[in-house]
């Protein structure tokens, strides 16, 4: 399959060091401009069908940890799992009713990894093997298992039971299982990206020199939106590639022990999954589709009378919380009818997340809660962000060529008026049959409505199958057109380097010319002033080592001539297939 690679992966220039027991080696790119936003196919995108629809939100609660009860705390938080309702009891006012949130899901601290994978991550996935923008974060105060959700118990990789798996890991495994299950004729480019955000400093997680590099800078472009430029980006052939990968970024990450948190993370972490697939169309070319996967580990909200911060980590933690005070910001914001400037550029984290919050990703926020009395301030700050973020509209689009985007419109309309049509049927086959009792008690009926309807929809049927034919054909011969155009482009572009080459071979040999027509002015002055002198010896010696004008112009044409050897043919040229998977 003859595919090309998108601008934004470049040849390897890396590598990471595997275990030596591994048979196979991830694939290395440095992305000169790599995205958090999916690079465009073309120019544009199209947008989905489904139009827009607001982030969901998922409450997860962790249960009492055993210092908790150590310390005599109570639980007051209330989890209802069926109707996604938590309450929330003020432990200084156990009079006053309980605070109440509803969510799109709710686990209480029974629930298992795979439940909130199944229930919220799970078709985020699906969507970005689509082609859609897909986000998932964690959110919440510190120490409220946000890194377990996202991770596991003890990060990534083959050791953890499966059934403690987290959301990085599981969606692994679906991505690479829907590809091993995914017909021949679908091929697929998977691509991985690990980076943190250190007190407001962008950090390639994996960069050869573990993380203290350069610090990445923020760029935008109009065609590809923000994106962290030099950012590296790894292709990964399996789940053992992909988790190798990551383990080394994990490795790199910033974390910390505080009293809240004996393994604090000290950034906000974003692995992002860049999933390419690519299929044979009916017109013989290869159709386009970019899906990225954003999967966010957000550092806790934290109080240094609680962490006990002090020095480096509290220079930390005063970072992290004016990051997280952006974010919510941008979450108000967005949800206010009045707002009329959304802050994305408070923060580097915000500019990063700009299109998973009210941009053109399907978005899911898990939000972790501690269930403990003496967090009632932070769980109840986490509930009110969290039912704000449910408000915030997103338009999830596709990323794929308009021109396959187009042909995908008019096929959903064949299928639309292809279910009309057969619904109009069973309703026909039904007045066909009334009418047959009619005629049978007071004799023959016409029941015109029914065949005038009919008619007109088969009417828009045949209308809309001929505009999707003229289309069709339209873009075949575009495509013969743009092929026919690339080879004569080529065909000049290499008679033009040609010809560069033979006039600067021809100056060369002016200048040759030139010098020797010189020198032998120089050897005749000489030759006539110690004519007297010269004997046999000395004439023998001119012909052994002297420049003769000829040989030097035999040389310059052989030098062209070599020279022009070293081309590729046009047709040689165009026959270099260029195969990505």
């Amino acid at each position: 399959m003859t595919v090309h690679r998108p601008n934004n992966v470049h040849s390897a220039v890396q590598r990471l060091n595997r275990p030596p027991s591994s048979t196979g080696r991830p694939k290395t790119t440095t992305a000169s401009s790599t995205s958090l936003n999916v690079s465009q196919i073309s120019s544009q995108s199209t947008s989905s069908s489904s139009g827009n629809e607001c982030v969901k939100v998922v409450v997860r609660c962790r249960p009492l940890s055993s210092s908790e009860r150590a310390q005599g705390h109570n639980c007051c938080v209330n989890v209802d799992s069926k109707s996604g309702i938590i309450e929330l009891t003020n432990p200084q006012c156990p009079d006053e009713p309980a605070k109440c949130f509803s969510f799109d899901s709710a686990f209480d601290l029974n629930s298992k990894q795979l439940d909130v994978y199944d229930e919220a991550v799970r078709p985020i996935v699906d969507s970005v093997l689509q082609g859609f923008n897909g986000t998932v974060f964690a959110y919440g105060q510190t120490g409220t298992g946000k890194t377990y959700t996202m991770e596991g118990p003890s990060g990534i990789g083959k050791n953890i039971a499966s059934d403690q798996r987290g959301v990085i890991p599981n969606s692994i495994d679906q991505i690479f299982q829907h590809i091993a299950q995914s017909p021949p004729s679908l091929q697929y480019l998977v691509r991985a990206s690990f980076l943190e955000i250190y007190q407001e400093e962008i950090r390639d997680l994996l960069d050869k020199s573990g993380g203290t590099g350069k610090r990445l800078e923020l760029k935008e472009r109009p065609d590809v939106g923000v994106y962290v430029r030099d950012l590296s980006s790894f292709v990964t052939q399996s789940v053992e590639e992909i988790e190798h990968v990551l383990k080394v970024g994990h490795s790199n990450r910033s974390v910390g022990r505080t009293n809240m948190n004996e393994h604090s993370s000290r950034s906000h972490a974003i692995l992002v999954l860049t999933v390419e697939s690519s299929e044979i169309g009916p017109d013989g070319q290869p159709h386009i589709r970019v899906g990225r996967l954003n999967l966010v580990d957000l550092a806790g909200s934290e109080r240094q009378s609680k962490t006990g911060s002090e020095g480096q980590r509290f220079r930390e933690a005063t970072k992290i919380n004016l990051s997280l005070s952006a974010l919510g910001n941008v979450i108000a914001a967005l949800t206010d009818q009045q707002s009329s400037h959304i802050p994305y550029r408070d923060s580097k984290l915000t500019r990063l997340l700009q299109d998973s919050l009210g941009g053109n990703s399907k978005t899911v926020m898990i939000a972790n809660i501690g269930p403990a009395s003496y967090n009632y301030e932070e769980t109840l700050s986490t509930l009110r962000y969290s039912s704000r973020a449910k408000q915030i509209q997103n338009k999830p689009i596709i990323n794929e060529d308009p021109k396959d985007a187009l042909l995908r419109e008019f096929q959903e309309e064949i299928a639309r008026l292809k279910t009309l049509l057969e619904q109009k049927g069973t309703k026909r086959r039904q007045s066909r049959h009334n009418n047959n009792d009619l005629i049978l008690q007071n004799g023959p009926t016409m029941d015109t409505s029914t065949d005038l309807a009919e008619k007109e929809a088969e009417g828009i049927y045949r209308e809309k199958q001929a505009k999707l034919e003229m289309e069709r054909q339209r873009l075949l011969h575009n495509n013969h057109i743009i092929e026919e155009e690339k080879q004569r482009i080529l065909l000049q572009q290499m008679r033009l380097e040609l010809r560069d080459n033979e006039l600067t071979n021809a100056s060369e040999r002016q200048n040759l010319e030139q010098t020797v027509l010189e020198m032998n002015k120089e050897l005749a002055l000489n030759s006539n002033g110690c004519s007297s002198t010269q004997g046999p010896s000395d004439a023998s010696s001119q012909e052994d080592g002297g420049v003769n004008s000829n040989d030097v112009v035999d040389f310059a044409e052989q030098s062209t001539s070599q020279h022009e050897n070293a081309f590729i043919s046009p047709a040689r040229l165009l026959k270099r297939p260029v195969d990505i998977f």
